[in-house]
């Protein structure tokens, strides 16, 4: 008897000591071991991300996510997936982290934590060269206006009242409908928007932009390690002024 409880005893013990030694760590751990930073993002989003003529992924954020890979001494490993899908993936643990032009928002803070802002944005709005009708958000009562699915576009516009709002997974699906006439206005990211009216003929931005926002890398919930490491990596690249130069690349 005396010897089944010792056994006993030793197995709970070796049991507690087990669980400990098991325990799962935290992401920017795990990102260490195994020497890669796994990002999610939408690369249909020019000049951020997007798929260049050799199908490779590049723009202003996979480079910002390259240095930030680069300083913490790891490798970079894109996924690519809808807007929409972004969070939700990363919740469920598809990637390390989301950089894909996304707007710190209160709504977002909910359900993700987010970096210190990497890049100043804001809503414009874009018609046609031809039209003449639509100079500000109140012209767009009536309308049909584009957006992609999830954006802060797509947030403005739905609290406007007598807008009939089309959703796309990916922006330049909005724009070929409003050169094709399908729809009156795009309201999307001013950068986004100011690429492709730069590229490209017969679509304009009209007035200014009329909110003020900023892009933010998102992380889980409590990704408290990750967070820092990532700011710090942020706050290294600027200040070496790699950011600069990514910036001057994409913008200038």
């Amino acid at each position: 008897m005396l010897l089944l409880l010792t056994l006993l005893s030793m197995s709970l013990v070796l049991g507690i000591v087990g669980c400990g030694n098991n325990k799962k760590s935290n992401t920017f751990d795990q990102m260490k071991e195994r020497g890669k930073l796994v990002i999610g993002t939408e690369a249909s989003y020019r000049p951020f991300e997007y798929h260049d003529e050799n199908d490779e992924i590049i723009g202003f954020d996979i480079d910002i996510a390259k240095a930030i890979a680069e300083e913490l001494n790891l490798e970079l490993e894109i996924k690519d997936i809808d807007f929409d899908g972004l969070i939700p993936s990363l919740k469920t643990g598809k990637f390390d982290m989301v950089i894909a032009a996304m707007t710190i928002t209160e709504a977002r803070k909910k359900a993700v934590s987010f970096s210190s802002p990497y890049f100043d944005a804001s809503q414009v709005i874009a018609v046609v060269s031809s039209n003449n009708e639509i100079k500000g958000v109140a012209d767009l009562k009536g309308k049909k206006v584009g957006v992609q699915l999830g954006t802060t576009g797509d947030l403005e516009v739905s609290e406007m009242s007598g807008i009939e709002v089309t959703r796309y997974e990916k922006i330049p699906q909005a724009f070929i409908d409003l050169k094709n006439g399908r729809i009156d206005a795009v309201v999307n990211d001013m950068p986004v928007t100011a690429t492709y009216v730069r590229e490209r003929e017969g679509v304009k931005i009209i007035g200014e932009s009329f909110t003020e926002e900023y892009y933010g890398i998102a992380f889980r919930k409590n990704d408290n390690k990750l967070e820092e490491e990532i700011n710090n990596a942020l706050k290294n690249i600027k200040d070496k002024g790699i950011y600069d130069e990514i910036y001057a690349k994409w913008f200038n």
